[in-house]
């Protein structure tokens, strides 16, 4: 199971409702049935506007990715995605990275959405899920942003284990603040009291799974057609910047426009997150 526990599953539960009314934004709350598990997806904004899909990280939830994208509900009917087996009110089933079951899944949401010609936003993880998604079937997907991705490159996994698991480890077993602080210094361009007691809430709260990423390979992103963008993280020591927009640019023959966010860790800060959702916008035509 993902949560450790029932208390840890309603501790969890209690910080995501909190954040979704923080929000103060009208919305719905919709349980989609799929085979993999049940997933759930909130929608806010103008159903008449063209849809987007937002996905968010490990560690995640989709009120925490509503957060950050506060404005693409002026353009976009926007359906934040729950993923399965992370912090939040989906499905507890974890999906085989290996496979493209998380493409498969995701697709089976948006065809139950009845969507079609989506732009869809993946964070992280959530840009996993989005490229397995484009490999399984592009068909209602119209355009794809990808910001600090997993799957196009990994960092060195020496840096990663000192830097970032070694703390982690540290945090789980004692649930002493200091370790996890010295994540979030690694993870995060900045964050505020909130992401620091969801994060610590999740680790000591959640069986999350540390086994290796995947990469995609290249003649699998060269089948891609529909148009991909790239904002890569500089300073991203899981996932780095400049080898990913390289890699980018030799497997990817749909890539339209990559950003370097300059001096940005694996999560860019408001400012950047601020640029992205303008040049999201800029493209709801």
């Amino acid at each position: 199971m993902f949560f450790k526990s029932k208390e840890g599953k309603e501790k969890i539960i209690t910080l995501y409702n909190q954040k979704l009314s923080e929000l103060n934004i009208k919305h719905s709350e919709k349980l989609v049935e799929t085979k993999f598990g049940v997933t759930n997806v909130i929608a806010t904004g103008d159903i008449k506007n063209p849809p987007l899909v937002l996905i968010h990280g490990t560690g995640g939830c989709a009120p925490q990715i509503l957060d950050s994208f506060p404005n693409l509900a002026s353009k976009y009917c926007v359906y934040a995605v729950d993923v399965l087996a992370q912090p939040n009110k989906s499905a507890e089933n974890r999906l085989d990275m290996k496979s493209l079951d998380y493409g498969k899944w995701l697709i089976e949401v948006i065809i139950k959405l009845r969507l079609k010609n989506i732009t869809l936003v993946g964070f992280s993880f959530g840009g996993f899920i989005s490229l397995k998604a484009l490999e399984f079937n592009e068909t209602p997907i119209k355009q794809v942003f990808l910001i600090a991705p997993v799957y196009i490159v990994n960092g060195n996994p020496l840096v990663g284990v000192f830097k970032m698991f070694l703390p982690l480890k540290k945090f789980i077993k004692t649930n002493n603040q200091k370790y996890m602080k010295k994540v979030m210094h690694v993870l995060f361009s900045e964050y505020d009291d909130f992401a620091l007691t969801f994060m610590s809430t999740t680790f000591q709260n959640c069986n999350m799974d540390f086994s290796p990423l995947p990469i995609i390979s290249k003649q699998s992103a060269n089948k891609i057609k529909t148009p991909i963008n790239i904002m890569a993280a500089e300073k991203d020591i899981m996932f780095p910047g400049k080898k990913m927009i390289k890699r980018a640019k030799d497997i990817f023959p749909s890539l339209e426009e990559f950003v370097l966010l300059e001096g940005s860790k694996h999560v860019p800060c408001l400012k950047d997150f601020k640029e992205i959702e303008e040049l999201i916008l800029d493209k709801s035509e």
